[in-house]
């Protein structure tokens, strides 16, 4: 299991996380994929699966999957939110995420698209008076 980011910069991608979320019912995750194997959005598809993603009651989960090694990125949404928007809806972030990635300054990008992710969500899935934390908000590894 590989270690991407500094303490400090999880912590930075966490608190985006829970930022974004403050303002949709939709949920984020990011993903880093020690070893990818095959093509990056079949695997960001089945790491969907394995997290539980499409779990969520209005299936609005969106997962930031990272191959760093491979350099290779993905962004999901599920069901729920691939019903509302246009096919390339992600193509923003992903270009946001690769303008810091070439710089180096990778916890920037996740968190930048992090806070656009949620800010898109919002138009879609606004935050609810009763709405649960339906996915954790840390950063998973594998």
């Amino acid at each position: 299991m590989i270690r991407f980011f500094q303490p400090e910069e999880e912590d930075r991608i966490i608190d985006a996380i829970q930022e974004a979320e403050l303002s949709t019912s939709g949920e984020i995750r990011v993903h880093l994929e020690d070893n990818l194997k095959g093509d990056v959005l079949q695997a960001a598809q089945k790491t969907f699966l394995k997290l539980e993603m499409h779990k969520t009651e209005a299936r609005n989960g969106v997962l930031i999957f990272i191959a760093p090694e491979q350099r290779k990125l993905a962004i999901l949404g599920d069901k729920g939110i691939n019903e509302k928007v246009p096919k390339d809806f992600w193509s923003e972030e992903r270009d946001i995420m690769l303008a810091h990635f070439k710089s180096g300054n990778y916890a920037d990008g996740v968190c930048a698209a992090v806070q656009q992710v949620g800010a898109k969500l919002k138009a879609f899935f606004p935050y609810q008076s009763d709405d649960e934390n339906e996915l954790p908000d840390d950063i998973s590894y594998s």
